[in-house]
């Protein structure tokens, strides 16, 4: 069959399991996951064997930025510790442990090789796992967590399995591998963070969209092969780079480039993510038939894959409920000593004599920290991490893609590799299918709510209302309603007005002085009322004081309103 039918017939797939999911309630890739396998079974298809480059060069860097350019900075921030806890240091409990028990069972394995396929199992991939968790409203902070393991626990795990691989050519001390994940991980977050900042700065300044969407395309790339190149992690390097980008994005981007990297990343990260879940269960059938010429053949490899399941979700849950009960005391005693010290400083503070420019600028700068950790205080008592939430995350522990290319990455002198291959493969289908088909019940169960619908569409109205309250108190000072030297035209003042209350359209008097002048001064007006409206959200979203869910929705609304004032 010609590669343009198959490229048709898999879009279809994805367009019909994406509109299956939303019916049933069943995450789309694992409905994809099991139609590649049934595939796969026909008699006549042929087996497929995806190259890992593809995967771990091509698809890999393409998925991170697009998960991490839409992740919110001040969730990354507030989650760092349970983000870094799950997503590295679980990973090496679960590599050496993984690695451990599989150089018992097959001594001739070798020690460094084990380790290695543990290195290739102990990443998870939250991509059904937050696509179920968004449907069935989450908390925010869940979610957040979630996402955030699954950005950087593939740098781990692919980090470690680089020097475990190295290992079984020749010694490599244990020195060696910690000073190699450092310098990996240090080097690779310097290296995004100059990308992100450069990239950022030459596509603010470019106002042709096909040339900007064009330059962010090649950002993920710009990142990751240079970091690669110096020995550095570019899984940390392309995670680095989106997180700059979705940052400084919203304040140094303008409306339509925003709206336009909205739906191209969206629509890239929808056609790969479904297609990779597709190619997974395409793969099963050759690996099957690799294995079955392999001592101990199939049965071997399949039990071999169920017990080492069990074992990397028994640490996974020790793990996550150890971490998280370390996490709510540690938040606990820093709510209360931040709401002890906090109401007696902000006092002297406020009493300070400020007089000269510097001091009036360091007091309005030491009263912004005060609200900045005000506001993380509120974030932690609301939204703690108590055991539902605990349950959850252990719950939601599913491997995915960069397990099974990782494992195909695998150097051919490892012994029992198409066996290794396989049990990977078990070990993330059981957990997609098990785990990722039960987690909607075990959401249920657990009786987890993030708040419901109203709740959250109440807060975004509360930060619209407020922008909106910035923006019109721009028509309210006699000093912005001047241009050049003239009062604006009451008429185009009570336009925005009320086109600032959300009214339907901008209506000018018919008897206007001059209806080009009347223009003139509504867009000269309109754009001081957009920059202070905009300015309202940057600091809302600095602070933390809402959440990262109702700074995106505001902020589609003024993209929305500003792109299209502009066209007209």
């Amino acid at each position: 069959m010609e590669p343009t039918v198959l490229g048709v017939i898999a879009v279809a797939l994805i367009v019909g399991a994406a509109v299956l999911g939303r019916r049933t309630g069943v995450a789309s890739v694992l409905i994809l996951l099991v139609v590649g396998i049934a595939i796969g079974y026909l008699p006549g298809f042929p087996p497929i064997d995806i190259p890992p480059e593809w995967i771990l060069a091509g698809v890999l860097p393409l998925l991170l930025y697009s998960s991490s350019v839409n992740v919110a900075f001040t969730d990354f921030r507030r989650n760092f510790r349970a983000i870094a806890g799950l997503s590295v240091t679980l990973v090496v409990v679960t590599s050496v442990a993984v690695g451990f028990l599989l150089y018992l069972l097959m001594p001739g394995l070798g020690l460094a090789a084990a380790i290695a396929l543990g290195a290739v199992i102990s990443p998870t991939d939250a991509v059904a796992a937050t696509s179920i968790a968004k449907r069935l409203g989450l908390p925010s902070r869940l979610v957040a967590v979630l996402e955030g393991e699954s950005l950087v626990n593939d740098a781990s795990a692919l980090v470690l399995l680089r020097s475990a691989v190295a290992a079984t050519a020749g010694a490599v001390s244990l020195w060696e591998v910690a000073g190699d994940f450092v310098y990996a991980s240090a080097l690779g977050v310097g290296i995004g963070l100059v990308v992100g900042f450069v990239t950022v700065w030459i596509r603010a300044r470019i106002s042709e969209p096909v040339v900007t969407t064009t330059i962010s395309f090649a950002i993920p790339f710009v990142a990751f092969v240079p970091a690669e190149h110096f020995g550095a992690s570019g899984v940390i390097a392309v995670v680095a780079a989106g997180l700059v980008t979705g940052h400084r994005g919203a304040s140094r981007f303008a409306a339509n480039q925003r709206i336009s990297d909205h739906t191209n990343w969206a629509t890239v990260q929808f056609i790969l993510e479904h297609a990779v879940f597709l190619l997974m269960g395409l793969e099963l059938h050759a690996l099957i038939e690799d294995v079955s010429g392999e001592e101990g053949g199939v049965p071997f490899a399949l039990l071999l894959g169920l017990i080492l399941t069990a074992l990397v979700v028994v640490i996974r849950f020790l793990f996550v409920f150890l971490q998280m009960a370390y996490l709510r005391r540690s938040e606990r005693r820093l709510v209360e000593r931040g709401d002890l010290h906090r109401d007696s400083f902000r006092d002297r503070v406020e009493a300070a004599p400020a007089e000269t420019e510097r001091q009036i600028r360091r007091k309005s700068g030491v009263l912004r920290r005060l609200r900045k950790h005000e506001a993380d205080s509120d974030f932690y008592r609301s939204e703690g991490l108590e055991w539902r939430e605990s349950f959850v995350i252990s719950w939601a522990g599913m491997r995915g893609v960069v397990t099974l290319a990782a494992a195909q990455s695998l150097p051919p002198s490892i012994p029992f590799r198409s066996t290794l291959i396989l049990v990977a493969f078990i070990v993330a289908i059981v957990t997609l299918l098990g785990m990722g088909g039960t987690l909607p019940a075990v959401i249920r169960k657990t009786r987890i709510s993030g708040g419901g619908e109203e709740a959250r569409q109440a807060e975004t109205h509360e930060l619209l209302d407020a922008v909106n309250r910035a923006a019109v108190a721009v028509l309210d000072d006699p000093e912005q309603t001047v241009i050049d030297g003239v009062p604006a035209d009451p008429a185009v003042l009570a336009g925005l007005r009320r086109r600032y209350q959300r009214a339907a359209a901008v209506e000018l008097a018919e008897d206007s002085a001059s209806e080009i002048d009347a223009i003139s001064q509504m867009r000269i007006l309109d754009e001081r009322m957009r920059q202070t409206a905009r300015a309202e959200l940057l600091d809302a979203r600095a602070l933390g004081s809402y959440s990262s869910e109702a700074i995106s929705a505001v902020q589609r609304v003024l993209d929305i309103e500003e792109s299209r004032f502009d066209a007209l």
